[in-house]
């Protein structure tokens, strides 16, 4: 954050929102309010043509190449460019015109996918474009948070993420399936026009329903904005210890499930699906049924399970008892939920977008950190060995940080800024 002292107490200036709705809070309720669903709609589209095209690119790279080591690059690389957003323009989340850069940056991520639908595009060409792609989307990402906790008042942001998170999960899960499908009627180039379709509907919906919101900006954008900010965000002890469960704990165990195919080959595809299932619920649960401060009160049990089942692998547990490790392991991810919370009451109000940005970056790069860790652990102790001991490090981060994430749910909080 900007290098200016904390402020401590109940600041009104940097406190949330008061949710001055009526009525129940609920998923229609939210959905009812036009500029949170114009956001969300564009959330969808966006997130429908990134997975339609992520396995698009793989398709076309293993069938050119018949390269794994290529194949994984075209999945993956993406992600290592949304580091890249977040260590360098991330700042412009929190500009005085957030619609405005959305916009623009929707349009570049356009550009940039259609652009993968020309025929016999060189895949240097084809990995420069994943790479500016995933650049740009990171950089959308922290302004489409920016905007949400503008538009979304504190109480109901825990249920607008967890609807956003139950989305995430099911295009997952949905649309690799169905670009599986379009595969066998369509080529990737055609796949890559309808992807282009999506992100410029995406595009059109944000225009026609997000108005514009210009009261964050107190210092100009840019690379030193940005590093100053990343900077003091990791100096700050509340800040830091958020971050790291929220990106730590989850990546190792995302690292557990990319040994699911060494593990069983037969019966990975019925492992996946049980995590996207548990994740699912536990985002609908936590998000819409329970109180903020049920949720705060949750959030050390959730974690915990997050990683507690994963150590029945040690015994090669029958096909049942995994699957059902599994699903309830994957309700713990919902601990985002809360730990978000958390961390937009500690965080200033006009560097929320950035600092929601890192934070999805962050989560997104410790999941290929994971999967590496796991990896290698897997080469020398086998898959069950390493998702034993993946899982326990996991746990070990959460309980040895337990005290410190909940003294922030007590007392005064500080917002730096």
């Amino acid at each position: 954050m900007p290098s200016t002292p904390p402020r401590s107490g109940s600041d009104p200036s940097t406190a949330p929102a008061a949710d001055t709705g009526a009525g129940p809070v609920t998923y229609r309720a939210l959905l009812s309010e036009r500029e949170f669903a114009g956001l969300y709609a564009g959330f969808t589209l966006t997130t429908a043509a990134s997975t339609l095209s992520g396995y698009a690119l793989g398709t076309l790279v293993q069938t050119r190449t018949s390269s794994p080591l290529l194949t994984a690059l075209s999945m993956y690389a993406g992600i290592l460019a949304t580091v890249v957003g977040a260590l360098t323009l991330m700042s412009i989340a929190d500009t005085d015109r957030p619609r405005r850069v959305l916009l623009a940056l929707q349009g570049i991520s356009l550009a940039a996918v259609a652009a993968q639908g020309v025929p016999d595009l060189p895949l240097p060409a084809r990995f420069a474009l994943l790479l500016l792609t995933g650049f740009f989307a990171s950089l959308g990402t922290g302004a489409r948070l920016g905007l949400l906790s503008e538009v979304v008042p504190a109480q109901r942001y825990a249920l607008a993420r967890s609807l956003m998170n139950i989305t995430s999960g099911a295009a997952a899960v949905i649309g690799f399936t169905l670009a599986a499908f379009l595969l066998r009627v369509l080529t990737p180039g055609q796949v890559f026009l309808l992807c282009a379709a999506l992100v410029g509907a995406a595009l059109v919906v944000t225009a026609l329903s997000v108005r514009e919101h210009s009261v964050r900006l107190t210092r100009r954008p840019g690379l030193a904005r940005t590093w100053a900010t990343n900077a003091a965000l990791m100096r700050r002890g509340d800040q830091r210890v958020l971050l790291i469960n929220l990106w730590v704990p989850n990546g190792l165990i995302v690292g557990c499930e990319a040994l699911f195919l060494s593990y069983d080959s037969t019966h990975a595809g019925l492992l996946l699906a049980a995590g996207a299932g548990g994740m699912l619920a536990g985002d609908l649960i936590v998000g819409r049924f329970l109180t903020a401060g049920q949720r705060a009160r949750a959030a050390l049990g959730l974690r915990v399970l997050l990683a507690a089942p994963f150590l029945l692998f040690a015994v090669h547990p029958p096909l049942a008892v995994s699957l059902a490790a599994v699903f309830c392991a994957s309700v713990g991810y919902a601990a985002t939920l809360p730990l978000h919370e958390k961390l937009l009451a500690v965080t200033a109000e006009e560097v929320r977008g950035q600092v929601q940005g890192v934070e999805s970056a962050g989560r997104m790069t410790w999941q290929g950190v994971g999967a590496v860790i796991a990896g290698v652990l897997a080469q020398g102790l086998g898959p069950a060995a390493a998702i034993t001991a993946v899982a326990g490090l996991s746990l070990l981060i959460t309980v040895g940080t337990a005290g410190r994430v909940r003294r922030l749910g007590s007392g005064n909080v500080q917002a730096t800024n």
